[in-house]
């Protein structure tokens, strides 16, 4: 998947656009028929919304079972509206409000003999990682480690955590890694310049 840095200031102001119209008059935006030819393969997609460099909400889809202008929409107003740690995003607070979408390659379940090589199969700053388990699963996008200085072991962890398991449980033959790649486009400032993030 190649996305264009001008693709990706067209999927993160077509989030802003999508959510700005929700949040004004209650409806799910129109898109031109120009964003739906562009992006109508199939492909996984997560928006985040940050204010003041805090996170606000981040919602999405990490497998490519939808085409993407659509999950682009409904991610974008989700994670605005749905996501339940926080409280629904107000439309006076747009302007404080930074944009990033990330678009994701098919996840990969990660193949290991013993659960003790995981940490030598990902690279940090390339790889998000999805923990599988019994009951659950949780995913952390491929900006997570580095934003908060993790080696491959921290982000082992933080993923099962947040599958809602301790964060050994990596370690044991039951548990699923699945690896992602995501490409980054990130609102410099609210409303700002967009940007693709070098991770």
């Amino acid at each position: 998947m190649s996305l264009s840095d001008e693709d990706g200031q067209i999927l993160v102001k077509t989030a802003r656009l999508a959510v700005t119209e929700y949040l004004m008059k209650g409806n799910r935006i129109e898109l031109s028929n120009e964003i739906k030819s562009k992006f109508s393969y199939k492909s996984g997609v997560f928006v985040t919304l940050n204010k003041e460099e805090n996170l606000r909400g981040c919602i999405g889809f990490p497998t490519p079972d939808r085409i993407l202008y659509q999950s682009l929409v409904d991610a974008a107003m989700a994670s605005a509206t749905e996501d339940p740690r926080f409280p629904p995003v107000v439309h006076e607070e747009l302007n404080e409000i930074t944009f990033e979408v990330t678009a994701l390659t098919p996840p990969v379940e990660i193949k290991v003999n013993d659960p003790s090589e995981y940490p030598r199969k990902i690279k940090i700053g390339r790889d998000g990682l999805i923990v599988k388990w019994e009951f659950g699963a949780g995913l952390l996008l491929p900006q997570v480690p580095v934003e908060y200085g993790w080696n491959e072991e921290e982000f082992l962890g933080h993923t099962c955590e947040k599958a809602g398991v301790p964060s050994n449980y990596w370690k044991r033959k039951s548990t699923i890694i699945l690896k992602f790649e995501g490409i980054v486009f990130k609102e410099t400032e609210p409303n700002g310049s967009i940007k693709r993030l070098e991770l």
